[in-house]
């Protein structure tokens, strides 16, 4: 009898990456959960008795998934794969009954040793494995969240680690936006609150635009004690360690898109847009240079400290052939 196999994540990205990742010989049922909480369900109808699973999922996330397992004693074994590479990340999942964790993209040959170390499979079987439950067409959007999820990961493990703390990764939001929409969905990260924000360009094999973190002034505080320095009244220094952050997590997400495209990307030096003031103020005039662009949109949370920075990537009209090209490479 065939192996029911869950592939619970909210990308068909990597829902398909990960089915044919799968032991070409292992007699399994593919069956695919687009959120946590369509997983434990499919968990419950018994189409999971191994569950592949990602953790920044809308409706549930991957750790609330894997506390409702051990909390009903639901009978899967589960292996988280995502792209939040944190220690602690890998540590969380393990005290919540995961047995291992493999980090995006997936490696198919890891994957497969994996399953052989825990006698999941075994090689030289017959496989009747019976079709996935969906056939998806893959849009753009989909596609470039799950790259940008990767990218997120990295950029999170890079600060957490030199910051010593743990990072709160969101499902990181893809749209294309006209000028307009754009101030729009900067006034609605900022809504009523004052922040700071620093800019830095980016280009890269025709590949170009321009990132943006925006910093909330009251997170200034917990920065002070987090980062160890003593006065953060100093307008110098407030600029020097929003430049550093900015620096890490821009040149950190940049890096993490890089190796999936097999595009290098090169930083122009960070700007410092405005300091302490509403975000309609910092932007009036940078709006003309706005025009059609696609944006990924990244809020970044540090647990146990009101510390929270929100990253925005703003790719040209002109770029969006050139990552549509790229995005097609990794379907193939």
């Amino acid at each position: 009898m065939s192996t029911p196999v869950l592939i619970c994540d909210d990308s068909a990205l990597a829902r398909k990456q990960i089915a044919r990742s799968l032991p070409k010989d292992w007699d399994i049922s593919i069956h695919f959960a687009k959120d946590g909480q369509e997983g434990i369900e499919s968990i419950r109808q018994h189409k999971g008795d191994v569950v592949f699973l990602d953790l920044n999922m809308p409706v549930m996330s991957g750790y609330e998934v894997l506390e409702t397992i051990k909390r009903e004693d639901l009978p899967a074994i589960v292996i988280v794969i995502s792209g939040d590479v944190q220690s602690e990340a890998y540590k969380r999942v393990r005290e919540l009954g995961a047995i291992d964790f493999i980090e995006k993209p997936i490696n198919s040959e890891k994957l497969t040793t994996l399953l052989e170390q825990y006698g999941i499979y075994k090689p030289g079987g017959y496989s009747s494995r019976s079709a996935p439950e969906e056939i998806e067409r893959i849009e753009l959007r989909d596609a470039l969240q799950e790259v940008s999820n990767i990218a997120m990961g990295h950029a999170g493990d890079l600060l957490g680690r030199l910051l010593d703390v743990f990072i709160l990764l969101p499902v990181p939001n893809v749209n294309t936006l006209e000028g307009s929409e754009l101030h729009m969905t900067l006034n609605h990260i900022a809504q009523y609150e004052k922040v700071s924000a620093v800019s830095q360009g980016f280009i890269g094999s025709g590949i170009n635009g321009e990132a943006i973190i925006i910093f909330h002034d009251a997170s200034f505080s917990d920065m002070t004690k987090l980062l160890q320095y003593e006065d953060l009244e100093s307008n110098h220094l407030e600029i020097e360690v929003m430049n550093d952050i900015s620096n890490i997590l821009i040149g950190a997400f940049l890096n993490g898109l890089a190796e999936q495209f097999n595009i290098p990307f090169s930083q122009g030096q960070p700007n410092v847009l405005g300091q302490h003031a509403k975000i309609e103020d910092i932007i009036k005039n940078q709006q003309e240079c706005w025009q059609k662009m696609l944006t990924i949109e990244v809020n970044y949370r540090i647990q146990d400290h009101n510390i929270k920075c929100d990253l925005l990537l703003l790719f040209t009209e002109d770029s969006i052939p050139v990552i549509q090209t790229q995005i097609g490479y990794l379907l193939d």
